[in-house]
């Protein structure tokens, strides 16, 4: 599994947290151990091009979302050879591109009263969770989303944790505050979908489509409060 941290932002973030949270939903959610993912840290100006190419809407936003294969969470019971997004044997696929604007994240960690590497992590499960085709527009997939995004966040926290415990370190943002838990705060109005942008108003998801190299992709916008 390839997972690549590029932080462009200006901004500091605990790079190799926001690599093993990750790999830790990754791993969670049983996603073939060939994919490729990239996370970027951009600032606003960078975020607010993006945000106008893709999205057709002004501004600044927290994090977009980019899918690159049609990869879904697998049965229950099943395992990383089950679901393998129709990859070929031995073959890295790209899962997709998880964008986060870190100042913005600042601004809504000082709202939520809890520091900005918290909020980053934050909005990373959930651009994942978006990249695996989890969406929240209904109340059924809203529960079923943030329930999920809870249990992933506090699951590496508590691993993150106990890993600090054994070797006498205490984990937390680069700020030094310690992890806090998400319990259902709501992130915001988050849009998605898969190859063509929708008329969807805030709250909804909505894609456009990218072009990343020869390839094109779903691009979703999250929107934390």
């Amino acid at each position: 599994m390839s997972i690549e941290i590029a932080n462009e932002s200006g901004v500091e973030a605990d790079e190799a947290a926001l690599s093993s949270l990750a790999r830790h939903v990754l791993d969670q959610m049983r996603i073939h151990p060939l994919v490729e993912l990239s996370v970027l840290l951009v600032d606003e100006p960078a975020m607010s091009e993006l945000h106008l190419h893709y999205m057709g809407e002004p501004g600044s936003t927290d994090v977009l979302s980019f899918p690159m294969d049609e990869l879904r969470p697998p049965q229950p019971g099943g395992t990383h050879a089950e679901h393998s997004g129709g990859e070929q044997d031995g073959i890295p696929e790209l899962l997709g591109d998880v964008v986060i604007c870190p100042q913005v994240a600042a601004e809504q960690a000082r709202k939520a009263g809890h520091n900005a590497q918290e909020e980053m992590e934050l909005l990373e499960v959930h651009g994942l969770l978006h990249l695996l085709g989890y969406d929240h527009a209904e109340p059924d997939e809203h529960a079923t989303m943030f329930g999920l995004q809870d249990r992933l966040l506090a699951s590496w926290r508590s691993e993150r944790e106990l890993s600090g415990a054994a070797d006498g370190t205490v984990s937390g943002g680069p700020d030094g505050t310690g992890d806090q838990g998400t319990g259902d705060r709501e992130t915001g109005d988050r849009e998605t979908g898969d190859q063509e942008p929708g008329d969807q108003g805030s709250g909804d998801r909505e894609t456009g489509d990218r072009e990343t190299g020869d390839r094109e992709t779903g691009v979703s916008e999250e929107g934390a409060g």
